[in-house]
């Protein structure tokens, strides 16, 4: 097998759809969908090495239409979070979204298995760039001999812009990251990371975590970030498609404390083996300003790129779980 969704219920993600949201229904783990089972991770990383990319495709298409079929809670969960998209849509409308959305993602960790392949001189044919100084702009901006934080969401390839940076850009990549919660899969995406020359940073494992940011960027490394999931208190509010949100503050805290530019960078699937990534306009924390203002605008800047980017291609926003639950002021982040 090469991508499948699992179906069982995962109880803290696949609860009654229609239950309402009850503390020990939000996720308090990093990883509960399917694809991140130690098995089924294992075997599609295997498996799409060695498959053509056809066949890959196809047994994609039939898994996630599995999942899409039994797993009830994931599939509700995925139709409320798009409802603040389109809030006009009928519950069949988003329903078949939310299949276009599973697929999406399984498409998505094929191409980016298969790109790890890609040798320096091929990186131009796998990416394109909507920003044609995107170059000169990474390298002006290290030229301040800051370093630069790469902020993304849970919305595209964003693990293909480890490629990006390193075959295609080959700058120093450090990628700060949550524990998965099957140690396989943190085994294997740590494998992949090193693999590209890429360091990683795994959150809560050390008391020094910010400490080893600042040092990286000391050294004029580019760290990459998601910032649209919040770990305890460590989020900044913002407005996502007219809803009250929690964006990750450290990064923004990071980029305030050491001069370091910000840059909102997304990664979309344009075909087989193909991207196009979208890097957005540096943010340079203002030191003149207080500090939780400076961090308030750069994070509602950032989500308003992402409320963007997620209106032009709503298949690429995985968020698999309930994500207007965890929103709420009680619900302190992930762990």
């Amino acid at each position: 097998m090469t991508v499948a969704v699992d179906p069982r219920p995962v109880p803290e993600d696949d609860s009654n759809a229609t239950a309402p949201a009850h503390p020990e229904t939000l996720p308090r783990r990093w990883t509960l969908h399917g694809l991140n089972n130690g098995a089924i991770f294992s075997a599609t990383y295997r498996g799409v090495r060695t498959l053509p990319r056809p066949a890959s495709y196809a047994i994609a298409r039939a898994g996630t239409w599995i999942a899409w079929r039994s797993m009830q809670g994931s599939r509700q969960a995925l139709v409320e979070n798009l409802a603040a998209v389109f809030p006009d849509e009928s519950v069949s409308s988003l329903e078949r979204r939310a299949l276009i959305t599973l697929r999406s993602y399984a498409i998505d960790v094929i191409d980016f298995l298969r790109a790890l392949s890609t040798r320096p001189e091929q990186a131009p044919a796998v990416f394109d760039v909507s920003n044609p100084g995107y170059r000169e702009m990474f390298e002006s901006l290290r030229a301040r001999g800051r370093g630069i934080i790469i902020v993304t969401a849970h919305y595209g390839n964003w693990e293909a812009g480890s490629i990006l940076v390193r075959r295609l850009l080959d700058m120093p990549l450090t990628i700060v990251a949550m524990t998965e919660a099957d140690p396989t899969v943190n085994r294997i995406r740590r494998e992949i990371r090193e693999s590209l020359g890429a360091e990683t940073i795994e959150v809560r494992q050390s008391l020094d975590t910010a400490l080893q940011i600042r040092r990286r960027l000391a050294g004029n490394h580019i760290v990459a970030m998601l910032i649209d999931r919040h770990y305890g208190r460590d989020r900044v509010p913002v407005t996502l498609f007219g809803r009250a949100a929690w964006f990750l503050r450290t990064p923004l805290l990071m980029g305030y404390l050491t001069g370091a530019a910000v840059v909102p960078c997304f990664i979309e699937r344009t075909g087989p083996g193909r991207f196009s990534a979208h890097p957005g306009d540096p943010i340079i924390l203002d030191p003149a300003l207080p500090r939780d203002d400076a961090i308030s605008r750069a994070a509602q800047r950032i989500a308003d790129d992402v409320a963007e980017r997620v209106r032009a291609h709503p298949e690429f926003w995985y968020q698999f779980y309930r994500y207007w639950d965890t929103q709420r002021d009680e619900y302190e982040g992930l762990r």
